[in-house]
């Protein structure tokens, strides 16, 4: 019996991938690392809330502001940031490091769409607004344990799960020069900025993935990938003959000299 549940995606592309779910134990303690983190950001902001409360009640007579009026609004305001960045924490963490925050990445977890696309902004936000439903009665703790996905109300809803990192994704990409020079190429040709960020976060996992993928597999991803994109760009002919991997590789480069 397999010591994890795994779980096997079929990609728009016709690609079947296989991840291992994260498993409770995991996300408990990226959930803990990043409520440590977070409770640290919320002590800042205590601090900084008492300190102004105590300077604005100090002059609340040259204000002609009652101080329960003044300690009202200032307790209301950091009300408000305080739940802005519980919900801003994970959710941008998650979008800006592809389903990763401090605490999943120390715990080699991330957070992927149903569909196996990188988490986006919309995800997240779901997911982080709805974490204090799954703390609630350790409500996420049992649909976690309960659930073959592994999937908390925040994931069922959001259409995510919550996945080991593979080691393979962690690997840097290295772009050849010539694809680096054909990206300049692009750069000068075409507007870059006609792909979208879940364009470039699957040309990512592709260039990522490839090594592991079998040569039939890797053939079939990168030819689609190639078309689809060219289409994209507007490119009726290359700049010069090369390979679709090669394509894909310079799109990579020319997407993060381009943003």
């Amino acid at each position: 019996m397999p010591l994890f549940n795994t779980i096997t995606i079929r990609t728009p592309e016709s690609v079947e991938l296989e991840f291992v779910l994260a498993g409770v134990g995991s996300r408990a303690v990226a959930l803990t690392l990043d409520y440590l983190c977070l409770g640290a950001g919320l002590v800042g902001l205590t601090l900084v809330y008492s300190f102004l409360l105590v300077r604005l009640l100090a002059v609340d007579t040259v204000l002609s502001i009652p101080s329960e009026t003044v300690q009202l609004w200032v307790t209301a305001i950091a009300a408000v940031l305080a739940f802005f960045l519980y919900i801003g924490y994970f959710a941008l963490f998650e979008t800006w490091w592809y389903g990763q925050t401090p605490g999943k990445r120390c715990a080699k977890i991330r957070v992927i769409r149903d569909d196996g696309q990188p988490e986006r902004l919309p995800q997240a936000t779901l997911r982080s607004l709805l974490r204090p439903i799954d703390d609630i009665l350790f409500i996420g703790f049992f649909c976690i344990l309960l659930s073959k996905t592994e999937k908390r109300v925040g994931d069922w809803l959001a259409g995510t799960l919550v996945v080991q990192t593979d080691p393979v994704t962690n690997s840097q990409i290295r772009v050849p020069e010539r694809s680096q020079a054909i990206g300049k190429d692009l750069l000068a040709l075409v507007e870059i900025t006609r792909l979208s960020p879940d364009d470039f976060a699957t040309v990512r996992e592709f260039l990522q993935r490839r090594q592991a993928m079998s040569p039939k597999a890797k053939t079939l991803v990168s030819d689609q990938l190639a078309r689809r994109f060219r289409g994209q760009l507007g490119l009726e002919t290359l700049p010069t003959e090369m390979t679709t991997d090669t394509f894909l590789e310079a799109i990579y480069f020319a997407y993060q000299e381009g943003n």
